[in-house]
């Protein structure tokens, strides 16, 4: 997000669980800790990622809201941020969609991202002049071949005993380097064109 002039967030492609749309990862004291929003099952058909709905069949939101306070309570910047991570806990929400987009949208004001955001009408297939990267993270794909984002290393809550763990959630960075976020990020890429070239 942060190389790019504009950005499209694909809304009307077949929703698949296995991925990062309801899962993040955060470090815990124990290491990395996967953190999933539970969502509506809709059995025997495919649903658009903009109608999946978010399920409180259990009380994820306040499970997930300790585990980061535990993590990161003790990070530098958890204090300064903290107000404007939260209410994406305390609040309910009814679509998947709208979770995300208050959170990208509240994560990119933390990190001073400012690339212009829209949000897809329609479906729209791999074969246009935009770099197509729904597909580039996702939790089954090793980190370690992606030439586009090579993580910077910076200090985490428990990396003075630990080494560092890299392609967590951008809480991580947050709440470990504030305001000079968006520095990591730029030193973490590689620009590439459309064709998915380094420029």
């Amino acid at each position: 997000m942060a190389a790019c002039s504009q950005a499209v967030i694909e809304l009307h492609c077949h929703y698949s669980r296995q991925s990062y749309r309801n899962r993040y990862v955060i470090y815990g004291a124990n290491g990395p800790m996967p953190l999933t929003v539970p969502v509506v099952k809709e059995s025997g058909k495919k649903t658009a990622t903009k109608e999946v709905r978010v399920s409180y069949d259990t009380p994820w939101n306040e499970v997930h809201w300790k585990s980061i306070e535990a993590a990161y309570n003790s990070s530098p910047y958890y204090l300064y941020y903290k107000d404007d991570i939260e209410p994406l806990f305390t609040k309910k929400w009814d679509l998947l969609s709208d979770l995300n987009a208050e959170a990208l949208r509240i994560t990119m004001e933390c990190t001073g991202v400012d690339t212009p955001i829209t949000y897809s009408r329609e479906y729209h297939s791999g074969n246009t002049e935009m770099l197509d990267l729904r597909e580039v993270i996702h939790p089954k794909k090793d980190f370690h071949t992606d030439k586009q984002f090579l993580p910077r290393q910076y200090r985490q809550v428990f990396g003075i005993e630990k080494p560092f763990v890299p392609n967590l959630s951008i809480l991580d960075l947050i709440f470990n380097k504030g305001p000079e976020s968006l520095l990591v990020l730029r030193d973490s890429l590689t620009v590439i064109n459309h064709n998915g070239r380094p420029i």
